[in-house]
């Protein structure tokens, strides 16, 4: 740094994100930029002979000889493509998240990409919000797990190999709490409530040994993210000791003028500079006005050469320095085989069995299935939001799985697409389903309804598939409701009308033979939700660990908006926090899922009724499989302190444990419960642990258990 000029640091701090529009050559006056000092990372060049050359300009070419590192977003995987994010947390299986990163890392860096925009480890409370699809959910210890898997998968064992990526935990933070579900908005959280809730993903990205952070689009109380120095200089870099670099997200740092913070470009750099942002992307208000805010004594050489610094240690750790040229004798071999075996798998593992009745699934032997709906054959879809990689030619889809089985009746799409209003393919459908015994009807969203700037006031399913729905079960035939969505769909309306419900998300590249397998019972669903599922969009956000009020609903006397009495006397009908016409509960609850069997959870037991913060206490709960074949039950620890200095959650979820059974087999599973389990963060910002009273659920979700409770000395 000693001998860089003050032009080719602050060309350290800028992205460059056009060049992947370039045909041709390269431009003269792009070559250079680079040759100039005047770019520190590229976004989006997918040509390969582009990385070459721009990387041979920056080491052999340019004074100071500083490589770039190319970014793409790869988000859930980069030619092989796995379920979105919020299903690969709904796995509950931060190996899964490992493994799906690796292989994104191992496949996008044979292209040059060294560093990715991922994990996204925003806590997401509201379905209509449509990034939610990229969120690890509403849990902190649920995301948390996540946000490990994902950073050490895209990261490697050693950053200097080849095939390690540089992971990028965003969106630092708050911005699943955005308003309304409304992409961008105003997001306001009280202190604790960050500390508690938002931050904890992001720690366990740190303490993974994440490399750089995003700031995040929103403002948190008052003030934008990306020059929000209480969040990048205190939290981040005082209090979690973060030492990587943190890029703006995409023009974020000049949209602090239409937040109102910043009269014009020159001030919004001034406020991110000071913030401690390291690098703008896309943008360019560091390029054009950090020289003269230096000279101004606006912002000091002291605090520029923070942020350069940052952005060379990411370099120097990745050993670009050392070996910064593509690999070119190394083959990409996308769509291996081990790679599109651990899509399939982690897409099985994704999947939540939300309703069976009668036991249609698994589909018995003998049985004909007609395939039914917009998303039975649409390999581009079945991929999801963000995979600008993904190719639908290798997409292998449901109708492709059943077509040469036994099982196959025929096929009919219903409709030509998820918001399709035409009625005119439903007599084909009709006619197939009445020839069949079994109906799959593959329904949801399009990729694009979910994902960036896509957040839906309704969530019910698009166009007129709750039509067509109701249509088939007109004809008597059992019904099976397969989803493939970004997000939970509001089911309501159409629940009654199927016999089985099996939320698939978006599951990736081998969605089709992973949806065989489940559905014909080969392999079991193996998914549990990662958030909690409405019964109506009115309801959000909704949340399981929500606080208790000082009227918490009760079902004993809840009374619904139809059994009120027409004229009836002005009351307040149970005086409590509910709604009358959609209640207090969801539709299916945080860590809900079904198998092919069934559970028993007996003898709940804990090691003593106290304990102290030098102490660990057992709690232990016999599981039983009472059903007829082998499968897994994901058993759920959720504690609750009674009485804190600030009010605490109804539940919090602290462990759980996947426990294969045999049929009619028990097994004992136990937890241990100490201190770290029953901190938080206090109204004066300081992580206590209060003596008092605690409860102790184990189950199978987050409203159903075995409890226990003990006192904490």
């Amino acid at each position: 740094m000693a001998d860089m000029t003050l032009e080719e640091k602050i060309g350290q701090t800028a992205m460059r994100g056009t060049s992947s529009r370039v045909k041709g050559a390269l431009p003269e006056a792009l070559k250079q930029s680079v040759r100039e000092g005047r770019a520190g990372a590229f976004l989006n060049v997918m040509n390969t002979d582009y990385v070459d050359e721009l990387q041979r300009i920056a080491v052999e070419e340019s004074a100071s000889g500083i490589p770039l590192i190319f970014a793409r977003d790869i988000i859930h995987g980069f030619k092989t493509i796995f379920p979105i994010p919020i299903g690969i947390s709904a796995t509950w299986d931060e190996e899964i998240a490992r493994t799906a990163a690796r292989i994104s890392a191992i496949e996008g860096t044979s292209v040059g990409i060294r560093w990715t925009f991922a994990p996204m480890l925003d806590i997401a409370r509201d379905s209509r919000w449509g990034r939610i699809a990229e969120s690890v959910g509403e849990d902190p210890y649920l995301g948390s797990l996540m946000a490990r898997g994902y950073v050490e998968g895209f990261q490697g064992n050693d950053l200097t190999d080849p095939t390690s990526m540089a992971a990028c935990a965003k969106h630092f933070i708050g911005y699943g709490a955005a308003e309304g579900g409304r992409d961008y908005n105003t997001v306001v959280i009280h202190e604790p409530l960050l500390r508690n809730v938002y931050l904890p993903p992001f720690t366990a990205a740190v303490d993974a040994g994440a490399l750089t952070f995003m700031s995040a689009f929103n403002e948190v109380n008052g003030m934008p993210a990306t020059g929000n120095q209480f969040l990048l200089k205190q939290v981040l870099r005082d209090e979690l000791a973060f030492n990587g670099f943190v890029v703006s997200d995409w023009n974020s740092v000049i949209e602090m003028v239409s937040h109102g913070v910043a009269r014009d470009k020159k001030q919004a750099a001034e406020l991110a500079a000071k913030a401690g942002l390291d690098m703008e992307m896309t943008s360019q208000a560091y390029e054009k006005n950090l020289k003269a805010l230096v000279e101004e004594g606006k912002v000091s050489m002291e605090q520029l050469d923070f942020l350069v610094a940052n952005i060379l240690r990411v370099k120097l750790k990745m050993g670009l320095f050392d070996n910064p040229y593509r690999d070119k004798d190394r083959s990409a071999k996308f769509y291996q085989k081990e790679h599109l075996e651990a899509s399939k798998d982690a897409a099985v593992k994704s999947m939540v069995l939300l309703k069976n009745e009668e036991e249609v699934l698994p589909v018995a032997s003998g049985k004909k299935v007609a395939l039914i709906g917009p998303l039975s054959d649409a390999p581009h879809e079945q991929l999801g939001t963000w995979t600008f990689d993904g190719e639908k030619d290798k997409s292998v889809t449901p109708l492709q799985a059943f077509k040469n089985a036994v099982y196959f009746a025929g096929h009919s799409n219903g409709m030509a697409y998820s918001r399709d209003t035409s009625e005119s393919m439903y007599e084909e459908a009709l006619a197939l389903a009445n020839s069949a015994d079994v109906i799959l009807f593959f329904g949801g969203e399009e990729a694009i309804l979910s994902g960036e700037a896509h957040s839906r006031a309704n969530i019910d399913l698009p166009g007129k598939q709750e039509k067509l729905i109701k249509k088939l079960a007109a004809t008597g035939k059992p019904i099976v409701l397969v989803i493939m969505a970004g997000r939970p769909i509001t089911i309501t309306n159409i629940i009654d009308e199927v016999d089985a419900v099996l939320m698939a998300w978006h599951p990736g590249t081998m969605g089709g033979p992973a949806l065989y397998e489940v559905l014909t019972g080969v392999q079991e669903p193996g998914g549990r939700l990662p958030v909690t599922w409405p019964k109506t969009a009115g309801q959000m956000p909704l949340y399981y660990n929500h606080k208790n009020t000082g009227r918490p609903a009760d079902s004993s006397s809840f009374v619904h908006i139809n059994d009120i009495p027409v004229g009836a006397w002005q009351s307040s009908l149970g005086n409590e926090s509910h709604y009358i016409d959609a209640g207090f509960t969801p539709h299916f609850p945080f860590g809900y899922g079904l198998t092919y069997s069934d559970f028993r959870y007996t003898n709940i037991n804990s090691s003593s009724p106290t304990m102290t913060v030098e102490e660990t206490l057992e709690v232990s709960v016999e599981v039983t499989n009472t059903g007829d074949r082998q499968s897994s039950e994901v058993v759920q620890l959720y504690i609750r302190d009674l009485v804190g200095t600030l009010t605490r959650p109804v539940r919090e979820l602290k462990d759980f444990k996947r426990v294969d059974l045999e049929a009619g087999e028990t097994k004992t599973v136990s937890f241990q419960i100490t201190k770290q389990d029953l901190a938080y963060v206090n109204h004066t910002m300081k992580t206590v642990v209060e003596p008092g009273d605690f409860e102790v659920w184990v189950g199978p979700n987050a409203m159903e258990g075995l409890k226990v409770a003990f006192e904490l000395k």
